[in-house]
């Protein structure tokens, strides 16, 4: 397996999860070949999602499930940037948590507490959104009069929606929007398009050029060029070959199928 000129002149790749890797629980075609044939070439790698659905070592074991060699160190959640964000408060901070376990865990490592399920749910001192497929009215209840009350709304990012096998599905975006719909507060968002996420894939990946490739215009293309780097986009997951081509400003270095024909050479 040989990588096409594509990534000649880049040190570092660093890759969207879901439309790019992988839709719903299987790999797109090639991927993994793709991803062996960048770490054969001695480039380093770097994943990057706006699911905080998983712990960073709920998706290492995905990614090898399909097929995929990585390392925890190699994955950058949006949880990730959210506990980054969250360790700036004082410990001992009320937070209002819409999302998976694992974003819990991400608020209890950064020293705060859950509000959840407790009298002081209404009275948060943050609340923080990431897609959340158990999500009830009663969560947009509380967070909505959390905000009303002075929290801070958190999001891990404004993605309208994510591929899956049987089509698209209302992403983070979603919920937040909800949430700023009813409290007329915008959120805070430190997932892609944010280029903080980047940057602390950067800062794993160490110096040299960088490539990201994804499947999403704004979250993925529009954050690279947020962060300063180079973005091309694959037509597996949410993006046409319509749009992809009109992208002006940023405007992608390429335009693929999907990872595998972007990445391999033949």
């Amino acid at each position: 397996m040989t990588l096409s000129p594509l990534l000649a002149s880049y040190d570092h790749v660093i890759l969207d999860l879901d439309g790019t890797v992988w839709v719903g629980g299987a790999a797109t075609p090639r991927a993994p070949e793709a991803i062996t044939a960048i770490r054969a070439a001695g480039k380093r790698l770097a994943f990057v999602t706006n699911d905080g659905g998983l712990s960073p070592e709920e998706y290492v074991r995905k990614l090898w499930s399909i097929g995929c060699t990585a390392a925890v160190e190699e994955v950058v959640s949006v949880g990730s940037a959210i506990q980054f964000v969250l360790a700036e408060r004082k410990p001992g901070a009320r937070v209002y948590v819409i999302g998976a376990p694992a974003l819990f865990k991400h608020v209890v490592d950064a020293g705060h507490q859950i509000a959840n399920n407790t009298p002081e749910a209404e009275h948060a001192d943050a609340v923080v959104v990431v897609l959340h497929r158990d999500f009830v009215y009663n969560d947009l209840l509380n967070a909505t009069r959390a905000v009303f009350n002075g929290a801070e709304l958190i999001t891990g990012g404004m993605d309208r929606s994510f591929p899956t096998v049987g089509g698209p599905a209302p992403g983070t975006g979603a919920i937040t929007a909800a949430l700023e719909y009813a409290t007329g507060v915008k959120a805070r968002s430190v997932g892609k398009p944010d280029p903080e996420v980047f940057r602390v894939a950067l800062d794993r990946l160490g110096p040299g050029r960088t490539l990201v490739i994804g499947d999403h215009l704004d979250s993925d293309l529009g954050g690279a060029h947020a962060a300063g780097l180079d973005a091309a986009l694959v037509l597996s997951g949410t993006t046409s070959r319509e749009d992809a081509e009109a992208a002006v400003d940023p405007r992608p270095v390429a335009i693929g199928e999907n990872l595998a024909a972007l990445v391999l050479s033949g």
